[in-house]
């Protein structure tokens, strides 16, 4: 991890660890039911202050605390165009298998690139300290995978453009 990321990552893991106190809490709306109260946002007594850590305009993270679920929206830095495409794909490719990722949601929120729901059941069967660590894990892997797609992409096309200009020689 690179000294710039470093900051910004602990700051989110701490914000997170934080947030991430999450108690079995029933719908006060309808009986017997027990709905993330952050995707629900029918009571809007247990939802809490919503948190934006932001490296840069570009890079940020949002935190969505409630009393039994918690959503975290990422925003993938995206320097120009390519990296915009990439990321895109990437995140798409993602959320097709969101099943696969637990606490994958499929549709990002408006303004972020993927996003996270993590119930109160989430935190009793997993630990919750490796579901910070997986965010955080990804957070990290994403930029470095877009980069290095980036870079693919860049060689394959110097490649490509060689040999189309080798034909006019």
């Amino acid at each position: 991890m690179s000294n710039t990321l470093r900051p910004y990552l602990n700051a989110v893991r701490s914000t997170l660890t934080a947030a991430l106190t999450l108690e079995n809490f029933s719908s006060q709306v309808v009986e017997r039911h027990n709905k993330p109260e952050i995707e629900a946002g029918t009571t809007p007594e247990v939802l809490l202050n919503p948190v934006v850590v932001s490296r840069n305009e570009h890079e940020r993270v949002l935190i969505e605390p409630s009393i039994n679920s918690i959503r975290v929206s990422i925003s993938i830095k995206q320097a120009d165009e390519t990296e915009k495409i990439l990321c895109h794909k990437f995140t798409r490719f993602m959320t097709m298998r969101a099943e696969n990722f637990i606490i994958l949601r499929r549709k990002p929120i408006a303004g972020y690139d993927i996003s996270f729901l993590i119930t109160n059941f989430h935190s009793e069967t997993m630990l919750k300290h490796k579901l910070v660590d997986f965010i955080i894990q990804f957070m990290e892997d994403v930029d470095k995978e877009i980069s290095e797609m980036k870079l693919s992409l860049n060689a394959r096309a110097r490649i490509v453009a060689e040999s189309y200009l080798s034909t006019f020689t």
